[in-house]
């Protein structure tokens, strides 16, 4: 049986085609699981082995017709070595103190939030930030969603957003201060996550979709060997 004939009793519903938001000459058309569908960690477990992600209360995947861009990625992270660049961002945020909630429904977390994507997400389709979206789009009801909170000298500068699979950890969002450049926060958190779930006894962290013609995805091919889903299997990526 194959891992896609598993989806036999879930109901999967399809967006109209519309533009890409990684491929400005690209249509998308995006497959998610219908809302109605009782869904559990083990249930989105399976669909995330097999290319699925989460965005607020939603499972989707990209099936675009001309396209197939967008290719699921993941670290294993018992194969994984830091580069050079990875061990100098990991001892320079080794001052952090960082703390595992379980919610992070606060003015501090959401003013962080609303000021990470009014400065580095000016352009995005989630400008601007409100409160209604930070609730709908970091929140889930599964019970997997764990918030990792990265403070410097007591003040909050990053929040990491993942769900623990028992087939991962997954890397929902990360957003942090925009001031703190130097510090190369994005990356340092998925470095601190790949530990996390090493020390979990996790075999992955899953990072999205991986795209090879856009910027703002390159920095996942940094963390290496990468899997990607491809033809239903999953296969280290050749360079």
């Amino acid at each position: 049986m194959s891992q896609f004939s598993q989806l036999d009793s879930v109901r999967l519903l399809a967006t109209l085609p519309h533009p890409c938001g990684y491929l400005d000459d690209q249509e998308a058309t995006t497959v998610f699981v219908d809302p109605q569908t009782p869904v559990d960690q083990r249930l989105y477990s399976r669909l995330s082995e097999m290319g699925f992600r989460r965005s607020g209360n939603y499972l989707y995947r990209p099936q675009c017709t001309h396209c197939q861009a967008c290719i699921p990625a993941r670290v294993p992270v018992d194969l994984f070595i830091p580069n050079r660049n990875q061990r100098r961002c990991w001892r320079r945020n080794r001052d952090l103190d960082v703390f595992h909630l379980k919610d992070i429904d606060t003015d501090e977390h959401y003013g962080l939030y609303a000021r990470y994507i009014e400065q580095r997400h000016g352009d995005g389709e989630m400008y601007p930030p409100s409160r209604d979206q930070f609730r709908s789009f970091l929140n889930n009801a599964w019970g997997s969603t764990r918030y990792l909170e990265f403070r410097a000298r007591g003040r909050l500068i990053a929040t990491a957003v993942t769900d623990v699979l028992s087939t991962g950890v997954s890397a929902i969002y990360t957003f942090y201060d925009p001031d703190e450049i130097k510090r190369s926060l994005g990356s340092y958190s998925v470095l601190y996550q790949i530990e996390w779930a090493r020390r979990l006894g996790l075999p992955s962290l899953y990072l999205g979709y991986w795209i090879a013609q856009c910027q703002k995805m390159a920095y996942k091919s940094q963390f290496q060997p990468l899997e990607i889903l491809q033809n239903n299997r999953w296969s280290l990526k050749s360079d």
